[in-house]
This record gives structure tokens, sequence and C-alpha cells, in this order.
């Protein structure tokens, strides 16, 4: 029975590998390689750039961004905790509180630094 569990997983595992490189490789025989000076420009907009291209953002932007990711993706481990509230163990419980106050932590500390602030 476990041994079934892990071949289900191995095979799932290499047919995960296998689309994505089977792409590629087709992409690669099959895709048309006739290169013009109009192709190897760079596409932004559809307009010619005017003026210099490398513009410096803030910082503050990606930090932004990646506490947005951070939070968003540990809802998604809150979710499937919170679905089976009712049926968890004292250890269950107290896991997601620890978790849920690190969440909390994570989120003053990121207001205190300023990462959240549109200055």
């Amino acid at each position: 029975m476990l041994l079934d569990n892990w071949l289900f997983v191995g095979m799932l595992v290499i047919v995960a590998a296998g689309i994505p490189a089977l792409v590629l490789v087709l992409a690669r025989y099959l895709a048309p390689h006739k290169q013009n000076p109009e192709k190897l420009e760079t596409y932004e907009c559809g307009m010619e750039t005017v003026g210099d291209t490398w513009v410096q953002f803030k910082v503050q932007y990606y930090v932004y961004a990646l506490v947005f990711l951070v939070f968003d993706v540990e809802i998604i481990f809150l979710y499937p905790w919170a679905v089976a509230f009712d049926r968890l163990d004292l250890l269950g419980v107290i896991a997601g509180v620890l978790f849920i106050f690190l969440l909390g932590d994570g989120l003053i500390y990121a207001w205190r630094k300023g990462a959240l602030k549109w200055a």
C-alpha cells in the first residue's frame, strides 16, 4: 500500500517534469527560426524607446510586493487549518495559533520598519 503511494508520487514527479521538457523540445524544433533586426529589437508597448531605458525603481515597491506575497501565500496555509478546526486536537490548535501569532509579529515588524508606507 505504501509503495503504491510512493509509486504514484514518483510518476507524478516524472510527468510534472516531463511535460514542460517536452513542450520546450517541441518548440525548439517546430518554431520558425528566421532572425531579422526587427525581431531582435526590444519590444516595449509597441513604441520605440526615447532616452535612457535604464530607470531605477524604488526598492520600496519590491518590499511592499514581497510582504504582500508572503501574507498571501500564508493565507493558503491557514485555509485548510480553518476548515478542519473542529477536528483538530489541542496540538493542532496551538500550532495554528502560533502560526497566526508569527504572522502578526511579521506584520508589526514590517509596519515598524516602514515597509508599508508610501512616501
